[in-house]
């Protein structure tokens, strides 16, 4: 999730409403913007409580076996991707493997991953948990006993979001740690119930098929530094340029002049389309409806060109010539 520093305009309704519960001399809860994966594929933002620090250290936690699903590169010559999981037992290690693969196979078949997947090493940690499951699944109130605290309504926290997924960070970045190497670390939670959340881990059902596009999505902000293409919550952007190739203040789309008029693989064709990265005004995105805007979707070719761009900065070997 990539949101821009700018001032907020007033609290949505969501925020209001918690604000409203809070009792008389206590404190408001911090609040922070998490990107929120409907259903339909449509993404949005929420406005939710920040989970209260975390002080986990990295030698509480149990060691876990690492195992490799794919590629058999050098990680300084390698996009390193880490999968851990949560509330799956030892006797749920092979649904958690099926659902690291699946995953993976998804990803890998989408463009530009499919023509790099070669370049791609995909590691799997064994996080064992005591209990099968996730928090408040399938309702609120349920609770079970995790490595990884992953649960609905974002822990709980959010009255208003069922389906925002959240999982602790900290724990999840040490598990993932164990790899070799962790460019980008993706939780699956042990459900089938739709849910995920961004973030500097993503999150998503392990055993919902709709799910792994999720982890598409993330790796466009992670990997290619691409902008969210939707338009919630913001009304009108008066900012700078935006940084990222995919958006642009110029209603000309004069930034993308070299691909104007052309054909992208996400249908239609390139041309400046306003509302973006949150804002409905002021912000051009290149077409309708690519995956950064809505799941399911391709990249469009900005973005899939960003996207080989930031592979060939990672790994050497893909700008270094062979030697003879």
């Amino acid at each position: 999730m990539h949101l821009p520093r700018l001032l907020l305009p007033a609290l949505t309704l969501t925020a209001l409403a918690l604000f409203a519960q809070v009792p008389a001399g206590s404190t408001a809860p911090a609040m922070e913007w998490r990107e929120v994966f409907n259903e339909d594929g449509t993404i949005t933002q929420a406005l939710t409580p920040k989970a209260p620090a975390e002080t986990t250290t990295f030698r509480a936690l149990a060691a876990a076996e690492v195992t490799k699903i794919h590629g058999d590169r050098d990680p300084a010559d390698a996009f390193d991707l880490v999968f851990v999981g949560d509330g799956y037992t030892a006797d749920d290690l092979a649904t958690y493997t099926a659902n690291v693969k699946s995953k993976w196979d998804e990803l890998s078949a989408v463009e530009p991953f499919a023509s790099y997947k070669d370049y791609f090493n995909v590691w799997q940690v064994n996080v064992i948990s005591t209990e099968s499951g996730v928090d408040h699944d399938p309702t609120r109130g349920i609770l079970k006993d995790t490595a990884l605290d992953m649960g609905f309504w974002c822990q709980g926290r959010d009255a208003n979001t069922e389906r925002l997924l959240c999982v602790n960070e900290t724990k999840a970045k040490e598990y993932a740690a164990q790899a070799p190497q962790a460019d980008q670390v993706i939780a699956l939670g042990n459900t089938t119930k739709y849910g995920g959340a961004g973030g500097s881990v993503a999150t998503a059902s392990g055993s919902n098929a709709q799910a792994g596009q999720i982890a598409i999505h993330e790796l466009g902000h992670s990997i290619g530094g691409l902008a969210d293409e939707y338009d919630y919550p913001y009304l009108t952007y008066t900012g700078t340029e935006p940084r990222e190739k995919n958006v642009t203040k110029d209603p000309t789309g004069a930034k993308w002049g070299e691909y104007l008029g052309k054909p992208s693989p996400d249908g239609g064709v390139i041309a400046p389309l306003e509302g973006a990265r949150y804002y409905k005004n002021g912000l051009y995105r290149p077409t309708d409806n690519s995956i950064m805007r809505t799941l399911g979707k391709q990249f469009n070719s900005i973005g899939r060109d960003e996207m080989i761009k930031a592979f060939k900065a990672k790994i050497p070997s893909l700008t270094t010539p062979a030697v003879r």
